[in-house]
Order: structure tokens, then sequence, then C-alpha cells
């Protein structure tokens, strides 16, 4: 499966002083060292505890987007000396990890690769800081490298710097790590959160020091990804899983994971196989966090590696959410960030009301001060509208089985076709026609199975199928099939025709042309325009013309109206956004009129 390689960048490598520019722009609190490309907050207190943490870029708003003050009177107190070189790196120069940042003693000695810095107190000064480091060997070797140079320097405050390890992560067995340990995951975020909220509360360095090794001991991340990534500079690569796989325990830096599944799990499926890895007290491998079988409080924290869309995201949320508290755990908070769990033994309060501490920096997310409410309190049952029988006229089809059968298979063949018709969005709209038409086939037929469909009843009928394209559909397209099914069942009662007839041909050609008409005052589309209006029009032009006595020339017609939308300047939908020359190169139909044209294909008339 191919990586996407493509960025918006001048060079790979200026990406990183430029976005750290960039943050500067958007925080102005920051100033920037370019030259080591070090983050720091201009005006420090220096009589509170200093949070330092680091890393490599590509793992934004991490770090350097939680440099800064918080909205309360009290500071988050991340004073991050972030040193980012190359996008391409190797592990840190421990020449690269003494530049200063918080005192007027400097030492700036320049390197390549990857790099991190720490905050270096001058002689004269008694500052205080804890070093938070992701448990990388590269990481803990050179920002523990400065931590020792700088107590040779100064023994007599080589306790003023405390360092704390942080490796959250369950995926790697305890017999597989037992040297290396695990690695550090996106539970490093809420240490430097929790950490840095007391630390701008003036709590002293023991405090801070002994919060944060606890919150690192507490806390517990699992990963699941779809693909690997690119990184910038460098040839466009190949993932090594195939379409149908899914990864999970993978790291941040490209590593693979623990495990492969295939095909990929429904999410449901996947989020109970990740809470196993983060709570199971059964499994000797894992086991990491001291829970309880029921009871525990807990933090929820859902983390986007990147590329994972809102929509999804807030799934994932939902359904973790609902697993936990199946399991009995008690939600406390939830946050966006990965699968984080984190069992309180110090006053939970305390911890919450450190977390929910308002920092002012762009990397943290909104979230609320507040537990979650229970569903019942979040959950209204939607007020539907009902069509009944007895409040429309009653028409008969002509044959009611074949009337079923008929928009049966025209739902079918719609679900079919949808893999082309998004192809063909893909090139000429945005990419979702074909799952808006499936997603309304399939609520067709949920309604046929239901028996709101029916050849008794043709108008109730219509209006089913209008309220399934308004409700399931949604869009442009909903509203247009919403507005025309509607109109067409108008159409039928606005003649004078008698109660518990059979509809005939004339009186679907009188029906056909009023909905049209009505259509039309929503709608500047006019035919040749490229949109779906093209083979509709076409069809009940002809069906007006015959009375009714030849739809299948009406749909040979239509048919035509749909392939001669290949070389149509698109002048409204989607299409009229896209470059005529392109799309005429392309050869590619509308993709809303290739619906219409299958479905008109498919009803047998």
């Amino acid at each position: 499966m191919s990586i996407q390689s493509k960025h918006f960048l001048n060079s790979a490598e200026t990406i990183v002083v430029e976005s750290l520019k960039g943050l500067c722009d958007v925080n102005p609190q920051l100033a920037l060292d370019p030259d080591n490309k070090i983050v720091f907050i201009k005006q420090q207190d220096r009589n509170k505890v200093a949070l330092v943490c680091g890393g490599g870029s590509g793992h934004e708003p991490a770090h350097a987007g939680y440099v800064g003050k918080s909205n309360f009177e009290r500071h988050m107190g991340l004073r991050h000396a972030c040193k980012l070189l190359s996008v391409v790196t190797s592990l840190p120069l421990p020449t690269q990890v003494k530049s200063v940042v918080a005192s007027t003693l400097s030492i700036t000695l320049k390197g390549r690769g990857f790099s991190f810095c720490i905050l270096l107190m001058a002689a004269e000064r008694i500052a205080r800081t804890v070093i938070i480091v992701k448990n990388y060997t590269g990481d803990i070797l050179n920002f523990g490298l400065a931590k020792e140079q700088y107590a040779a320097l100064h023994p007599d405050k080589a306790e003023n710097a405390r360092f704390v390890i942080v490796g959250d992560d369950v995926a790697v067995a305890k017999s597989q790590g037992k040297i290396v340990g695990r690695r550090g995951l996106a539970g490093t975020v809420l240490v430097y959160k929790i950490a840095g909220a007391l630390a701008h509360r003036g709590a002293s360095l023991d405090d801070v020091h002994q919060l944060a090794v606890w919150v690192s001991q507490n806390v517990a991340t699992i990963g699941a990804s779809l693909g690997h990534v690119h990184v910038p500079g460098t040839e466009p690569l190949r993932t090594n899983l195939s379409e149908t796989e899914l990864e999970v325990g993978l790291g941040i830096h490209n590593e693979q994971g623990n495990n492969r599944i295939s095909p990929i799990p429904s999410l449901s499926e996947l989020i109970t196989q990740l809470l196993d890895y983060l709570t199971s007290q059964d499994d000797p491998e894992r086991s990491f966090l001291p829970l309880k079988k029921k009871g525990d409080s807990v933090v929820l924290m859902v983390n986007n590696l990147g590329s994972v869309s809102e929509l999804e995201l807030t799934g994932i949320v939902a359904e973790a959410r609902k697993q936990l508290n199946e399991r009995g755990f008690k939600i406390l908070r939830i946050l966006s960030g990965t699968f984080m769990v984190m069992h309180p033994s110090f006053k939970a309060n305390e911890i919450l009301g450190l977390l929910d501490d308002k920092p002012k920096v762009p990397g943290w997310k909104w979230t609320p001060p507040s537990e979650p409410l229970a569903q019942v309190e979040q959950l209204v049952e939607g007020q539907g509208v009902s069509v009944a029988r007895d409040d429309v006229l009653q028409l008969k089809a002509k044959d009611p089985n074949s009337f079923l059968s008929a928009i049966r298979n025209a739902s079918n063949q719609l679900i079919a076709a949808e893999t082309e018709i998004t192809r063909m969005d893909t090139i000429a709209g945005d990419g979702d026609a074909g799952l808006t038409l499936k997603a309304g086939a399939q609520g067709v037929l949920a309604s046929l199975d239901k028996g709101k469909i029916s050849g008794e009843n043709v108008v109730a009928s219509l209006i089913a199928i209008g309220q399934v394209a308004e409700e399931v559909m949604g869009g442009t397209s909903g509203a247009l099939y919403s507005i025309f099914f509607s109109a067409l069942a108008q159409g039928f009662q606005s003649q004078s025709i008698p109660a518990g007839s059979v509809v005939t041909p004339q009186q679907w050609a009188v029906a056909l042309t009023s909905a049209l008409d009505k259509l039309y005052t929503y709608t500047r589309a006019r035919p040749p325009s490229r949109t779906l209006v093209d083979p509709l029009a076409a069809f009940i032009d002809e069906v007006k013309k015959t009375r009714g006595q030849d739809f299948a020339s009406a749909v040979r017609l239509a048919a035509q109206a749909t392939e001669a939308t290949k070389n149509l300047e698109a002048k409204a939908g989607r299409s009229a956004y896209v470059q005529s020359e392109q799309l005429r190169k392309e050869q590619v139909p509308d993709p809303g009129a290739w619906g219409v044209k299958t479905i008109l294909e498919s009803l047998g008339i």
C-alpha cells in the first residue's frame, strides 16, 4: 500500500524552523532561538519549578506546542527547551542538548540530526528543574548526559535538576521489554500537563517531581494504525501493511507494532482488544496498572496520530467510553489523546484540578472541567415525521408486486454501482456521491422490509422514499431527491383521481412533469448542465411527450443525456468548481447523472 508522500513545504531542511516561527506567530508569549531551534517563554518566573521537555519534529503539537502560560493567574509551567533540527532524524547528540534557555549562562554547541535540549541554570541562581523524557535510549542518554555535565559543573546544585522517564506503552510485553522498558508515547503529554500545572501553583521541587513520577507510573497507552507515514525529504515509500491490515502497538517513530489484524475489524471489536491491552489484570505480560476488577476511576484520552478525521475520532471516543462503562470503570474526564487510563492514588480532586487548568498553549485541546454526562442525559429520541396512510390519496400501482420489485432492483443496482460512482465523483466532485446514493438505496430497502413502501399505496410510498432521501442521504443530493419525490406525491394528489384507483401512465406523466417543475424552483440547474437534472429532464420530457406511452424510449434518452455529460461544461453542482478541460480529458460522466441513469435502467419500465 502506498504512503502519502506529498507535503506543503519549501524544503525538508527548512520546514522545522519555519514551523517554529509560525508557532511563535500564533503564540506571542514565545521566543525562538532559530540557530539552535529552541522555543521558550520570554518572561519566565524563576521562582517556580521549571519543566523541560523536548523531542524531534514530526510529533506536533508535541513538544513545542505545549510551551506557554496558563489562562489563569498560574502558569502552565512548560518551559520547553525544544531543539528540533532536521526532519530526517537520527539519535540525539549530547552537544545539541546543552543549549541554554533559562539563565544568563549561555553554552550553545551545534550539531546535526535529532536533537533535544535541557535547561541549564547559571551558577549564581537557584533554579529548580524537572526534566521529562520519553523512554527511548537516545533521549535518556543525551538528556541524562547534559544533566550530569551540569551536576559536574555545579555539584552544590546537582539535586536541583530532577529526571523523570515516561514509559507508558503497553504493547511491549514485560519479558520483551525487561531491559529497555516500555516506550514513551502520548501519555507523556499528561505528565507535562499535570506536573506543569502544579509547578506554577508554586509547589516545591520535591512535590512536582513526586507527582510527575506518579503520573508516569499510572498511565497506559496503546496505539493502532492503518498505515505508516512518509518523512519529508526521503524517497516515496510503500508501507508493508496491506489494504486489509491494521497494526496494533506501533511506536511514534514509524516503527512497526507488535501485532497485525486482518481483515480490519469493526471499531467495537478493535476497541475491545485495545482496552484488553490497557486494563487486563490477568495477562502476566501486561497488567501494568494496579487496577481492580471494577470501580476504578480513570481519565480517558484519545489521541490522533495525525491522519484520523474528527468524524472518526469522536466515534472512537464514544465507543471507548461505552466499553469502559461496561467494564465498570468510572470516567472522570475525557480528553483528546491516545488511550490513557489513569488510576489515582493522590487525591483525585487534586489531580483533576491540575488537569483542568487551562493553559495558554495551542497544543492543548479544550476539555470540559467535569465528568462526562450520563448518556441518558445527552441522548434524546428524535421526533420523526410519520406518514398516516389515511391522510394521503390512496392510489394503487398497476402491478403492486412489480412496483416493489422495481424499487428493490433499482436500490440494489445503486448499491452495486457505488464504487464506480465514487470513482467518478473523486474526479468530478467531492468523492461522496457513490456513498450518498448507496446510503439512500439501503434506506429504501429498509423501508421496503418494514412495509413502509407498498404498491397498494403509491403516494405514501413516494413520500416515504422522499423521507429516506432527506434523513439518510443528506447533503445536496438528498435534498434534491427528497424534494423530487415529495413533489411527485403532490403531483398525483393535485390531479382529480378517485381514491382507490389504479395509476395510469398518463397520470404518471402529469405527476412527473409537475415534480420536475417543482424541483426547478429550488435549483438553477437546467439541461445541459452536467448534473443529475440532465438525464432526469430528458426522461420526463419524453414521458410527457408520449403521455406515458413509451417509458423505454424515455430511459434511452436519459442514458444518452448521461453519456453526453462527459463533454459538457459544468454549470452547476460540485463539478462547476473543477476545470472543464480536466473533466473532458478524463471523460468522466457526471456522477449524479449516472445515479439517475442507474435507477431508471433498473426499474424495468
